[in-house]
């Protein structure tokens, strides 16, 4: 099969052949419709110092997929060959203390597919069938490749209740801008969008946000004026991994304001503990999805009229992969996608 691949330690990726893997008792094997291009990718793909920490040459990357079962393993038995599918592409452990308690999100010993484990940028790949989440209505099969991020977006605006409150978003990259519509969808009065890329800030202003601000022009402070606010924003969601976004999101928020953090860092941030302190703020980490509430949650979502498709702006064929990788890294549009299979 073809599968992309970090064939030697450095930039680039090789489409090249490798055997389609064999599904063991507890697996299935997934033929692949289409994948979602991550930033993780693009930092295997450049071979940063956090790529070459974790990935070993020959590895197939990616972990944002859907697809349809071709083959299930004898000891599967909720999965059935046929059915179309998407992946938690974190692999727990199953014995740490947060995975018997059912928190496996919180798993101390994760594998991640497409970085430690091989992934699903190829025609076909392996994954246990606990960590399969089958589509049980008909769904577009590249908004279904786009779950893992959805689920990110998901998991962090559902992390306060956003009945009636004022979001701010800091981040307007295809994740942030889910966030931003998950937000409105559950009740949100206003949603403030903040970003650099003028792209993507339309795109965010065209998908629901109530104000899409340029920084470089304008600012939250600013917003709140424009949107009749007087004491704050009520939930923030930290979707850039900025020092300064974070900092003046701080600075934004009500007091009993809540913070919801997923984009990382490049290095430390100081921020002002005394404004959390006195303002009486809670600033909460967020990583991946819940094991597998937020998978419900987004299933229902999807159901009850939620329509993630417009945060996908581009669509390849997997031998563009190039192409695909250098769009993605250009920040000026959504979510790319590159397709395996009809």
């Amino acid at each position: 099969m073809k599968a992309l691949v970090k064939t030697q330690a450095g930039p680039g990726l090789e489409l090249v052949d490798v055997p389609v893997p064999t599904p063991g008792p507890s697996d299935v094997l997934i033929q692949v419709a289409s994948t979602g291009v991550c930033g993780t990718d693009l930092h295997i793909d450049s071979w940063d110092a956090w790529a070459a920490a974790r990935v070993q040459p020959g590895r197939v990357i990616g972990h944002e997929f859907s697809g349809r079962v071709v083959e299930v393993g004898s000891a599967v038995t909720d999965v059935e060959v046929g059915d179309v599918v998407s992946g938690e592409g974190h692999l727990v452990c199953g014995r740490c203390r947060a995975c018997r308690a059912g928190r496996r999100h919180l798993c101390i010993a994760t594998v991640g597919i497409g970085v430690q484990a091989d992934g699903c940028f190829a025609e076909y790949v392996v994954l246990p069938a606990g960590n399969v989440w089958v589509h049980r209505h008909p769904i577009d099969l590249d908004v279904a490749a786009i779950f893992d991020p959805f689920g990110n977006a998901v998991h962090t605006a559902l992390a306060f209740p956003c009945l009636g409150e004022d979001v701010l978003v800091t981040g307007a990259g295809p994740i942030g801008i889910m966030a931003a519509m998950v937000a409105r969808h559950a009740g949100a009065r206003h949603v403030v969008v903040t970003d650099l890329a003028p792209e993507r800030l339309a795109l965010a202003a065209e998908l629901g946000a109530t104000l899409a601000v340029d920084i470089r022009t304008s600012s939250a402070a600013e917003a709140q004026q424009q949107l009749g606010m007087r004491e704050g924003f009520d939930v923030g969601l930290e979707m850039s991994g900025s020092a300064a976004a974070l900092r003046d999101m701080i600075a934004q928020m009500t007091h009993g304001g809540r913070i919801a953090a997923l984009g990382l860092p490049a290095g430390e941030v100081s921020i002002d503990m005394a404004t959390v302190v006195l303002n009486m703020l809670t600033i909460k980490g967020i990583y991946g999805r819940e094991m597998f509430e937020t998978w419900y949650a987004m299933d229902v979502l999807v159901h009850s009229g939620l329509d993630v498709s417009g945060v996908i702006t581009d669509r390849f064929g997997f031998a563009d992969h190039r192409e695909a990788f250098s769009t993605a890294r250009s920040g000026s549009g959504g979510k790319v996608v590159l397709r395996w299979s009809d």
